[in-house]
Parts: C-alpha cells; structure tokens; sequence
C-alpha cells in the first residue's frame, strides 16, 4: 500500500467518524426535543385535568397508547382553542372517551 492510498484511507475514515459524530448528535438534539414536548404536553393536562381524570387517562395509556394520545391531543387542542371554561372531571372525561371511541361491533351467531 503507498502512501497515497493510506492517506485516501485515512480521509475517508476521518468523514465517516465525522459524519457519525453528527448523525449522533441530530439524534440526541431530536430526543431531547421530543422530551421537552412531552414534558409540555404533561404540563398542560395537568392544568386542564382534575386529579381523577388524570389517573384514568394515565391508565387507557398503559393499555391503549395510541388512543390515549389522540384523546391528550383532543384536551390540548381544547384548552388551546380556549373552548375549556373549567378542568375537566372525571365523568367529563368518560363522555369523552365514549364519544372519541371507535364503534364496536357485535358479532351474533347463529347456529343452524
């Protein structure tokens, strides 16, 4: 191998661990920004839910994670919006559940 052709290894290892080195840090600056919205995002529900509303959207996120976050979407875009006069109660909160639920159907079988 002749000194050129180390020294094009060289240069091109060299940009490659550069440009490592900035995908790593896209990604740290990408976490960290979704970290600071869903710690806003937190902050907001808080002002907007009483305490027992609050503990049951946090137990539909353990089980159902995506509908949670549409229905934390929904309060936010309400609250934001300015449509909320008062935190929301936890019965508040059930009817609103219902009404953003996806319709269940029922199934019958007969037998012949």
């Amino acid at each position: 191998m002749g000194d050129d052709e180390l020294s094009e290894l060289r240069k091109r290892r060299m940009a490659q661990l550069q440009q490592q080195a900035g995908d790593q840090q896209a990604m740290q600056s990408e976490l960290e920004r979704q970290e600071r919205a869903k710690s806003q995002l937190q902050m907001v529900l808080m002002s907007i839910l009483e305490p027992d509303a609050r503990e049951r959207l946090s137990t539909i996120k353990l089980t159902k994670p995506d509908f949670a976050g549409a229905v934390e979407q929904q309060l936010v875009q309400l609250a934001q919006s300015g449509r909320l006069k008062n935190k929301i109660t936890d019965s508040q909160l059930k009817e609103l559940l219902r009404q953003l639920a996806p319709a269940k159907r029922d199934y019958t079988i007969t037998r012949r």
